[in-house]
């Protein structure tokens, strides 16, 4: 038979461990409530730019969000971006959320470069965004190969023959697609997965992009898959940054940009 102040001491035990099991759960936000990370680190404070670099003309913090826009006043002649200036990720994974304006066109910007001779400009893989959702989900390689995979495909890019120079990677580009690609599955419709992407509303974004292959995911669902075998174009590592496209008065917004280096 239990005496009654061990009883009570069992149910002080029982009790510690309910807490401790309840203070181990993972929270919302990617972090655990004891305090341990999940791998995941914010890259934007919801308050300043610090760690960014970009044209204040069309880059700015508002509502905790990261903005930018273009007005009438300030029409762009090059693509312009904000860089996250915190190293240059090889294998990675990027999560965040996007809300761009019906006549916006943007994108993330990963492994990139910056260009001497433009400012604000980036060279390198994207995953891309609009309004209007013709091109969310795919990737496209901004002053590159242009096209690697359209929304819905799996592709894998064939290496380089020859030297890779400006003239020979413009001389295979038609039509805005790089044509050394070759189509090896489908994640569905291009029509059907754009159903699942809001217009002029909050979306998740999450890409995972590990050796030579590179995956973007909108809201949970994988738009796009490219393995690049083309070492000689392809890179291993590089800048990250987010776009405002030449085009139309539009606004684009990111909040919770969340990296994990791999």
């Amino acid at each position: 038979m239990i005496k009654t102040h061990s009883f009570k001491f069992l149910q002080v035990g029982l009790l510690a461990l309910v807490l401790l099991s309840v203070g181990c759960k993972v929270t919302s936000q990617g972090q655990k409530a004891d305090g341990r990370p999940d791998g995941f680190v914010q890259i934007f404070d919801g308050k300043t730019l610090k760690g960014w670099e970009g044209d204040p003309v069309y880059w700015r913090v508002e509502n905790g969000n990261l903005v930018g826009e273009i007005t009438p006043a300030t029409l762009l002649k090059t693509n312009s971006f904000i860089v996250w200036q915190g190293g240059q990720p090889g294998d990675f994974e990027l999560k965040g959320e996007f809300n761009i304006t019906k006549t916006g066109n943007s994108g993330i910007n990963y492994r990139s470069e910056k260009l001497a001779d433009v400012p604000y400009a980036l060279r390198g893989y994207q995953a891309d965004i609009d309004g209007q959702n013709r091109y969310t989900g795919q990737n496209y390689e901004e002053r590159g190969r242009t096209t690697l995979a359209y929304r819905g495909q799996i592709t894998s890019i064939n290496p380089q023959t020859g030297p890779s120079t400006p003239e020979s990677v413009r001389a295979k580009v038609q039509k805005n697609a790089w044509t050394e690609l070759k189509v090896t599955g489908s994640l569905g419709n291009s029509d059907s997965l754009k159903t699942k992407i809001k217009t002029e509303d909050w979306n998740e974004f999450h890409l995972i992009v590990k050796g030579n292959r590179l995956q973007h995911f909108v809201n949970g669902i994988l738009m796009s898959d490219v393995t690049d075998n083309d070492a000689a174009n392809g890179k291993s590592k590089g800048l990250l940054g987010v776009q405002v496209h030449v085009g139309p008065p539009m606004k684009v917004q990111y909040r919770n940009l969340r990296l994990k280096q791999l």
